[in-house]
């Protein structure tokens, strides 16, 4: 009876209404993950506006315009005025690997437009920087939804879009973390993408071969290229790249045609890169991957007097002895000499260097101490800060490790393999950047996953209460 009076009150629907009563299916394909531009034009629009009307692209004139970018725009200035790619400090030093080249191009075509340390470079300079900081937010959104939720991701990509720490290096530092940071976020993004993160199985893709598998050979060439591109902003990221490499192959079930994928991407890779390695063995004449200033930064972080922090007043920039020593012996001995120094110096001590990178680890998450004009407590609010957003971040990372969310694995392997190079070498709040949005994402995660508990006091009263 009960059977026929459902089917009679079915049937007697109209089917308009029968049919709104069905739940929407639930969307599995990229673009159920994409945020409204809103969020990226707010994030955009509030950088500007913040940098014109704080006139942060005021910069400083002294040390012939040295804090204009810093090694970069130095490099920039050469490549402009005819020098190549040159001349890192003050005055023409000669050629250089000191820093990439991606980052110091960009300037160099703002010069040749805008003028060489004009204020018009440096708000164009700027505005470039906050258009790449918004673009992470659009990233940060994706990542979030792809592994959470989509209140985790509003959250996590509104926080970056309007938290001023998070505007700081794209407002004020001509540098190229706002450029490596969308790049890396963009990066987990494509890889999120390829294992099919967040999105629903479908009944077609059964096959190794199925054209439902992310993994496919046009992805594995975007891969490759990405990691190559941005491995001429910010070398030091590499290390993440067989981790986040390996997650991509993990449980294909076509090892082999994935694998051959990966080596093509690999092939890609080397093809960004190679450019600049050999204009390195032609200008050098030795192999010069990437950069040559690791024994001199080894030294500035490790060599006599060192307490973990970068030594910059023995800095070719602020040091006339060292400048002059580097001129006269070039780049690569000098970094070398410098090197084989501060190397000598660590075996000579091993517990001290063990002492400086156990404060460089705890630099990179609580915060980098620096002298400061202000009050001792706008430093208390800044290491609060910082020091919050790491332990949050954290902590998120732990829940997801614990509730094996898609893709925690990764971000453990982010925030292990990142930092590692700057444990034993120097350290610097900037260095943290490329994994603020992971950090945000995190710590948005933990905070929704809070229960309301009430206290057992309240449950008693209610108790009473109600009898």
């Amino acid at each position: 009876m009960l059977q026929e009076l459902r089917s009679v009150n079915t049937k007697s629907q109209p089917q308009s209404e029968f049919a709104a009563q069905k739940p929407a299916p639930p969307r599995s394909s990229c673009e159920a993950f994409h945020p409204t531009w809103r969020v990226f034009w707010v994030a955009f629009l509030v950088r500007v506006l913040y940098m014109t009307l704080a006139h942060t692209y005021h910069l400083r004139t002294d040390g012939d315009h040295f804090q204009f970018g810093w090694e970069m725009g130095r490099v920039a200035r050469a490549l402009v005025t005819g020098y190549g790619y040159a001349d890192p400090f003050i005055g023409h030093t000669g050629p250089t690997t000191w820093v990439p080249p991606l980052y110091p191009l960009l300037i160099a075509a703002v010069f040749k437009v805008f003028g060489i340390y004009t204020l018009r470079s440096a708000w164009v300079i700027l505005a470039i920087n906050s258009f790449f900081s918004a673009l992470t937010a659009l990233t940060t959104y994706e990542i979030a939804a792809r592994c959470f939720n989509r209140r985790v991701a509003v959250w996590a990509a509104w926080i970056w879009a309007l938290y001023p720490a998070a505007m700081q290096y794209a407002v004020r530092w001509i540098w190229e973390m706002t450029l490596s940071t969308w790049l890396l976020s963009l990066i987990l993004v494509l890889a999120l993408r390829m294992r099919r993160v967040g999105e629903l199985p479908s009944t077609a893709d059964l096959g190794p071969h199925s054209n439902k598998d992310g993994r496919t050979l046009q992805r594995w060439l975007i891969f490759g290229a990405l990691w190559g591109i941005l491995a001429l902003s910010n070398p030091s990221l590499l290390l993440f790249l067989p981790a986040c490499g390996l997650w991509v192959l993990h449980e294909s079930r076509d090892l082999r045609r994935q694998f051959g994928f990966a080596l093509i991407s690999a092939l890609v890779f080397i093809l960004c890169v190679s450019p600049w390695m050999v204009r390195n063995s032609l200008v050098f004449h030795r192999f010069i991957p990437m950069r040559a200033n690791f024994g001199a930064e080894l030294y500035l972080g490790n060599g006599p007097g060192a307490m973990g922090f970068l030594m910059e007043y023995n800095h070719p920039y602020e040091a006339p002895d060292q400048l002059r020593l580097y001129k006269q012996m070039g780049e690569v001995a000098y970094a070398q000499m410098r090197g084989r120094v501060a190397k000598k110096y660590i075996e000579s001590d091993p517990r001290l260097f063990l002492r400086n990178s156990i404060k460089r680890v705890y630099f990179f998450w609580i915060s980098v101490p620096h002298p400061s004009s202000g009050a001792w407590y706008i430093e208390a609010v800044r290491v609060a800060n910082f020091s919050f957003a790491s332990i949050a971040g954290l902590f998120g990372l732990v829940l997801a490790l614990k509730r094996r969310i898609p893709a925690a694995w990764l971000f453990a392997w982010a925030f292990l393999s990142i930092p590692l190079i700057y444990y034993f070498v120097t350290v610097h709040a900037r260095f943290r950047d490329p994994l603020e949005p992971l950090i945000a994402i995190l710590a948005v995660y933990l905070f929704q996953s809070a229960e309301k508990r009430w206290p057992r006091w309240i449950h008693r009263d209610r108790t009473v209460d109600a009898t």
